[in-house]
């Protein structure tokens, strides 16, 4: 039930305190951001989906889901921030608030908050058009309260925030060392071995050629969508991240009624559904995915480490992509990948690797549980704080 109101703040509509930029939107086809891939962010309805040579925006934007189903299911935000330079389609709003009324981390939380459904059109095809988004009923308090709880959220934002660069770094020091050691041949001891020969081309001596499919395994799992318990975690590609192994969000499987796949925590998830969305993750807990998802066990658990940094890096996601079969919707072979050439070291060295691996994966899923705690807490606060149920106005906050 939505929190009491213990005030008389009056209710705008949306369209009056927002400036809109929806004519500033230019989609891409597949085709035509593979021709154009880059650094710079492309936004769908739910969040990035590529990334392209060039951006349409720069600075700090809102982004409101304009159709899919998630309209409906809210098993994501409805809104978010967009910042820097990138690019958006016509999926999704664009906005900003009206400075003089509305404070935008106010409205944010404004947004993933409201009843929408009301203004949702179209059963089969969900979609909140331009006008009916300007019809959303918001509360709007005078700006100093808005300001004090901007404040307050924020503060679970930049924590939530710390810990993700915390992942990142993780995750390149990770990539890192199995470029330098795997790729480059820059192991400890590297300068007293000599290169070689092989199949594969040269690759130090005492290693070994070897193939993907020597060392892991796909794992189909298949369940009776009947059979899975409703709170059941379940990923799917929109859960998985793209270009970051940290697999922190994840649905439940009574939001989805088709054929699920079970994994086990621990197990590398990739996204087979167009590759070049570099979609892959290791499973933080034990659940039901996509069949859209490869799920991928090492033979043996001293290959983790080797098998996940190989599948999560680009010279893999562009083979897979080259292989993949299909051209409107694109799907990676598994029987394919299993043939991706992968150079094997001697076992100290691989014992040195999985060592540093392991340790940097356990910490990630520590800043998971961390940021899922927190966001939990954020968004039990969230409601009691716009509709004015917890007073703030006594709080010692400076304005932003």
């Amino acid at each position: 039930m939505p929190a009491t109101r213990h005030n008389d703040w009056p209710v705008r509509q949306l369209g009056e305190v927002i400036e809109l930029f929806d004519n500033r939107r230019v989609p891409l086809n597949s085709r035509e951001r593979g021709a154009r891939q880059g650094v710079y962010p492309y936004y769908g309805a739910q969040g990035i989906i590529d990334y392209i040579d060039g951006y349409l925006f720069d600075g700090r934007y809102i982004l409101v889901a304009e159709d899919g189903e998630n309209l409906n299911s809210k098993k994501l935000p409805l809104a978010l921030f967009a910042e820097g330079k990138f690019w958006v389609n016509n999926h999704a709003h664009i906005l900003r608030a009206n400075a003089e009324v509305a404070d935008d981390t106010f409205l944010l939380a404004c947004l993933n908050h409201a009843d929408i459904k009301p203004y949702v059109t179209g059963a089969a095809q969900p979609k909140l058009s331009q006008a009916n988004l300007r019809l959303i009923e918001i509360p709007v308090p005078p700006l100093p309260v808005q300001h004090r709880i901007a404040v307050i959220l924020s503060v679970y934002d930049e924590l939530m925030e710390n810990n993700t660069r915390r992942i990142h770094i993780l995750e390149q020091m990770a990539q890192a060392l199995h470029r330098e050691w795997f790729v480059n041949f820059r192991f400890p001891g590297h300068a007293k071995v000599k290169l070689v020969e092989s199949p594969m081309g040269k690759i130090p001596q005492g290693w070994l050629p070897g193939r993907l499919g020597d060392i892991a395994g796909e794992v189909r799992r298949g369940v009776n969508p009947d059979d899975v318990e409703p709170d059941t975690p379940y990923i799917g590609l929109e859960h998985l991240p793209r270009k970051s192994i940290a697999l922190s969000e994840w649905g439940t499987a009574k939001q989805v009624q088709s054929t699920k796949l079970a994994f086990k925590k621990g197990e590398i998830l990739f996204g087979k559904i167009r590759p070049y969305f570099h979609k892959v993750g290791v499973a933080a807990v034990d659940g039901v995915c996509s069949t859209d998802a490869i799920v991928i066990l090492p033979k043996k658990p001293e290959y983790f480490a080797l098998v996940l940094a190989c599948v999560s890096n680009e010279p893999f996601v562009s083979h897979a992509t080259q292989t993949s079969q299909g051209t409107k919707m694109p799907r990676a072979n598994w029987e394919v990948l299993t043939k991706y050439p992968l150079p094997m070291p001697p076992a100290p060295l691989l014992s040195k690797f999985s060592a540093f691996v392991n340790e940097a994966i356990a910490l990630v899923q520590n800043l998971v549980f961390k940021n899922r705690n927190l966001r939990r807490t954020r968004d039990l606060l969230l409601p009691k704080l716009v509709s004015g149920a917890l007073d703030v106005s006594k709080l010692d906050i400076v304005n932003p």
